[in-house]
């Protein structure tokens, strides 16, 4: 059983699990692990709300607790993470915070820069660290933590992903998530990391910048998506993106802010701020 005394003051694992549905064992094992993760994707959305107002999200234990679990509200990746390493740790787990580059699209992986938050996980008694990540706003996102380990293809939860271990000028090993698509994509690149720790204070600074820099892209328009079981469901700017579990896709542009906002609503489970700018001006 997790040991609930050590926890942070400001978390409350009952109530996450409660927002997230899991009525699985409390324990630091995979099952557990693997199950809660799995939830916590499917139970809360991916949003950058806050961004559009050029405000960054506090990481705050109770101010995650009162937005992401408390509201009909979700977050981008620091918040989720965050909020997953506190649960994570309150079971029993060790967590480690780690730096990744987000490659989709990019030229080399050296070409941006380390924004994008992802945790390692350390099961008690069990030599096999676990990469972990509930706060990546892509089709190509892990549903289910997969083992630390290179070329082996892992299935989660109807998903295809591997690691890889790229050359680069670091003195650490560069690790990548890779993900499948059916048809000519193949495998693709998700996100480059090292297992070089960084703390709190290092997400602090990352998720300033990236919820207040005009020039980051979650400032610039809405990106909110939502899993499900049957569907992935995302909307960029004014265009929503079903696609369902057999890889087939529908797309169509959204034509004012109040039919924003009602989707919002009705198909991904959050309420918008009034006065948040949901569509370009």
């Amino acid at each position: 059983m997790a040991d609930e005394t050590v926890r942070d003051p400001g978390f409350d694992l009952g109530e996450y699990l409660a927002r997230i549905g899991w009525e699985g064992e409390r324990r630091a094992d995979l099952a557990t692990l693997a199950g809660v993760h799995l939830a916590h994707m499917r139970g809360i959305p991916f949003e950058n709300l806050d961004a559009l107002s050029r405000n960054a999200p506090s990481l705050e234990p109770g101010d995650l607790m009162a937005k992401l679990v408390r509201s009909r509200r979700g977050g981008y990746c620091y918040e989720h993470n965050t909020l997953l390493l506190l649960a994570l740790e309150a079971l029993g787990f060790r967590v480690t915070r780690l730096a990744a580059r987000v490659v989709i699209g990019a030229d080399t992986v050296e070409s941006r820069p380390r924004t994008h938050m992802a945790l390692l996980v350390e099961i008690p008694g069990d030599p096999q660290p676990y990469l972990a990540d509930v706060g990546f706003g892509a089709i190509g996102a892990l549903l289910e933590p997969v083992p630390l380990r290179p070329d082996t293809e892992f299935r989660d939860a109807g998903r295809r992903h591997r690691l890889a271990r790229v050359p680069h000028r670091g003195p650490l090993e560069l690790w990548v998530l890779q993900a499948h698509r059916d048809g000519r994509e193949g495998w693709a690149d998700q996100y480059a990391f090292t297992l070089e720790p960084f703390e709190e204070p290092d997400f602090e600074v990352i998720n300033w910048h990236i919820g207040t820099n005009p020039r980051s892209p979650f400032t610039q328009r809405i990106y909110v998506q939502r899993v499900t079981t049957e569907r992935h469901l995302l909307l960029h700017g004014s265009l929503l993106t079903e696609t369902r579990a057999d890889g087939t896709a529908r797309k169509r542009e959204l034509t004012g802010e109040a039919e924003v906002r009602r989707l919002l609503e009705e198909e991904f489970g959050i309420t918008a701020p009034e006065g948040t700018p949901l569509l370009p001006g």
